[in-house]
């Protein structure tokens, strides 16, 4: 067996002045210690995606508004006071240990966060992302201080690495790093080394609600995680837009053509046309469907976890799908 894992709304100015003020103190409790004040006045300096900004040594009331801060958080052994859900789920990804989400609070959907609700948990710092909340910065930073990665996504090894700095978690970082490294070797021995790795090709398609089918580049955070296995990917994931994805129609879906398929659905399966497209011709006639080498996985955590705990489940998901 191999070793198991380690993890618009306005302000309402005069409305929530008070609210912000007290916020902005960082304190992180509710009854506002003395000793707690001590530890919240000693602060330094992060660079992020909005300049430099001072936050505390030890931040002890996080809040976090998008699904990769919340994995890397808790990856680093912080339980956030509040977090943020996506707009298609009630609560948090399921991938996460349910003991470990267990008392967050809720603070809205990701990209559209309620600010009154994230003032209330007086929070001493924010997680966040520019492309998620870059239009809120200035509201955000009234509450408390608040670190912004650029972006999500194939960044995410960055990402955690300022997540860590702002949460002064530096330490535990390394240990997740090297435990990440450890696996990766792992699963790549497992599936014949390197050079067998680097022959088998694999592709990830996502079907999408509203949507064309969408074949992952390289560009992304599945395709880093293929990528750092050593996996061979089609030539078709060259032409993704960006590095993100080639976008294709079921007529089209022969370009998916692959030794290893790895699938996932966004929205209602139905709507998405999952079922219809898979029960095509030309999907049955793609290689890996002959060869019983298609995958369904779950997409909120292979495309949507973006971190290390969901990274070490993929992994694992990934070693038992293709050594069967």
């Amino acid at each position: 067996m191999t070793t198991r894992r380690r993890r618009a709304l306005s302000l309402g100015a005069l409305a929530l002045t008070g609210t912000l003020a007290l916020s902005a103190c960082g304190s992180s409790d509710s009854g506002g210690s003395s000793g707690t004040d001590a530890a919240s006045a000693k602060t330094h300096t992060v660079k992020t995606a909005m300049g430099d900004v001072k936050v505390p040594m030890h931040p002890r009331r996080v809040v976090v508004l998008d699904t990769g801060e919340l994995d890397s958080a808790l990856s680093l052994g912080v339980q956030p006071v509040g977090a943020t859900r996506s707009a298609t789920e009630d609560g948090f990804p399921a991938y996460l240990p349910a003991e470990r989400t267990k008392g967050i609070k809720v603070v809205g959907e990701i990209a559209n966060p309620n600010l009154e609700t994230v003032a209330s948990l007086k929070p001493d710092l924010i997680l966040t992302s520019k492309v998620r909340d870059g239009d809120r910065y200035e509201q955000l930073s009234a509450i408390a201080p608040t670190v912004m990665t650029e972006s999500t996504g194939s960044a995410w090894k960055q990402n955690f690495g300022l997540h860590a700095e702002a949460l002064g978690k530096q330490d535990e970082a390394k240990k997740v790093l090297a435990a990440y490294d450890a696996h990766v070797a792992e699963v790549t021995k497992a599936l014949g080394g390197k050079e067998k790795a680097a022959t088998t090709e694999v592709n990830f398609v996502r079907f999408v609600e509203g949507a064309d089918i969408r074949i992952y580049g390289k560009q992304n955070y599945i395709g880093s995680i293929l990528a750092d296995l050593g996996l061979g990917r089609p030539a078709i994931t060259d032409k993704a837009k960006d590095g993100f994805s080639y976008d294709v129609s079921p007529e089209k879906i022969d370009l998916a053509d692959a030794d290893v398929i790895f699938t996932s659905t966004y929205g209602s399966p139905q709507k998405a046309g999952t079922k219809k497209t898979m029960n095509s011709g030309l999907w049955k006639e793609l290689k890996a469907s002959k060869n019983g080498k298609v995958f369904e996985v779950d997409d909120r955590l292979w495309i949507g976890g973006i971190g290390y705990t969901a990274a070490d489940k993929i992994l694992d998901e990934l070693q038992a799908d293709m050594t069967k």
